[in-house]
């Protein structure tokens, strides 16, 4: 009975282990995927600065996600004219020392603009 409860124990802890650092992992995942979203929400404004979008998806990481992703980076890019795209990146927290999962999330829309009647 002791043989077995020595076997099993050790792979018993690995997993919960493993499912807790995956749910880091999802957790943080979202907060950037969610930091991105803000971001480009804000840059997407009529004669808003791509600027002004990098600050609000700081802002939303410094909020909601400041224990969960580590050395965050957001950076504001311009696909094609008129689109803006937020990518926000980093590391998970990490129950295991030395392990960093990275975080990349990315979002992307048309930015606002005023069109004449009867114009494509």
């Amino acid at each position: 009975m002791s043989l077995e409860l020595a076997i099993a124990f050790p792979v018993v802890l690995l997993l919960i282990t493993a499912l807790m650092q995956y749910g880091l992992w999802y957790f943080a995942r979202t907060v950037a995927l969610a930091a991105a979203q803000e971001g480009v929400s804000a840059a997407r404004v009529l004669d808003a600065a791509p600027a002004e979008g990098a600050e609000r998806a700081a802002q939303y990481l410094e909020q909601n996600g400041a224990d969960m992703l580590v050395d965050p980076s957001v950076v504001v890019r311009s696909p094609t004219a008129g689109v803006v795209a937020i990518e926000v990146s980093g590391q998970s927290l990490s129950l295991i020392p030395g392990v960093a999962l990275t975080v990349t999330q990315s979002a992307q829309g048309p930015v606002e603009s005023f069109v004449d009647a009867g114009a494509p």
